[in-house]
């Protein structure tokens, strides 16, 4: 409709803009995966070939101190691939699409679409989840309002449903295949594995986790942790350091809580007052602490 100057109304033009370009995009997308289609179909992947690229791949060593991630399940610690292997293994099979999309973001929730797609079988993989936009903390819930926050929010829950998508569409036996190798290129470094554990101790630190708790977690010393067991921890690291999972879902905090009040109450006391203090306490734990305080009589 025109006005009395000739124009076309404002409202009028914005939403044939608006219409014009989303059909503009929704048709470039369609030539854009008509293009890879074709492409996938011309140029087959060489499975001999890519299996090799990725073996090669696992034997770096960045990417096998970043392969496996842990979570809890019930009373067990569950490892598996993680993200950044899954990723190279989409790469190095190759003529496979993945993505994370936001298809929509109303009311303070995001609903999001993880995906894997084999160009060559046209097999696809994907889950279709919602977000909402809230960080849980032990202080409580707090609500989201900073575009990037709810971006790193979404983007973080998004990965670790690309990871599942991108696993079910790649054979199974490369999978383990994969995992073994970088497995192997960790026992294979020069590197003693009490330096490994060492700094794996420290790393743990700077995100609140202590050796008192690491202990714990594996019932014995650190002396004596074996090549499995530091795979766990450096997955059961990767996964919290991620966001995929939080502390307490391996460690009893209670336990670090605990262990802090008992040593700010002793700190600078002395030993006759220590045993005081220890003839008070009835929890193992605690009495753990004082009794190592005590051991150099």
């Amino acid at each position: 409709m025109k006005n009395e100057f000739g124009f076309v109304g404002e409202d009028t033009s914005m939403q044939q803009i608006v219409s014009a370009s989303a059909q503009a995009n929704e048709s470039k997308s369609i030539q854009e995966i008509q293009a890879a289609l074709v492409i996938a179909k011309k140029f087959p992947r060489d499975q001999m070939k890519a299996y090799e690229s990725i073996m090669n791949a696992c034997k770096r060593k960045s990417l096998a101190e970043s392969s496996i991630y842990a979570y809890p399940k019930g009373n067990q610690v569950v490892t598996g691939p993680s993200i950044r292997l899954a990723e190279v293994l989409a790469q190095s099979w190759g003529n496979i699409k993945t993505g994370i999309v936001e298809l929509s973001q109303a009311n303070g929730v995001s609903e999001v679409k993880a995906f894997a797609w084999d160009l060559e079988t046209n097999y696809e993989s994907f889950k279709i989840f919602h977000v909402p936009h809230v960080r849980h903390t032990k202080f409580g819930s707090k609500t989201l309002t900073d575009p990037r926050d709810i971006y790193e929010m979404v983007a973080n829950q998004g990965s670790r449903r690309l990871r599942a998508c991108i696993l079910a569409v790649i054979p199974g036996d490369v999978v383990d295949s994969a995992v073994t190798q970088c497995e192997d290129t960790l026992k294979s470094g020069s590197e003693p594995i009490a330096e490994r554990v060492k700094k794996l101790v420290v790393a743990f630190s700077e995100m609140g986790v202590n050796v008192e708790m690491l202990v714990k977690r594996l019932g014995h010393n650190l002396d004596v942790v074996i090549e499995a067991e530091l795979v766990v921890l450096r997955g059961i690291y990767k996964s919290i350091k991620d966001g995929m999972a939080k502390r307490e879902d391996f460690f009893d905090l209670v336990q670090e809580s605990q262990q802090t009040d008992i040593e700010n109450l002793i700190k600078g006391k002395s030993k006759p007052a220590i045993r005081e203090i220890k003839q008070e306490l009835t929890q193992k734990e605690q009495a753990e602490i004082l009794a190592k305080e005590l051991a150099g009589e």
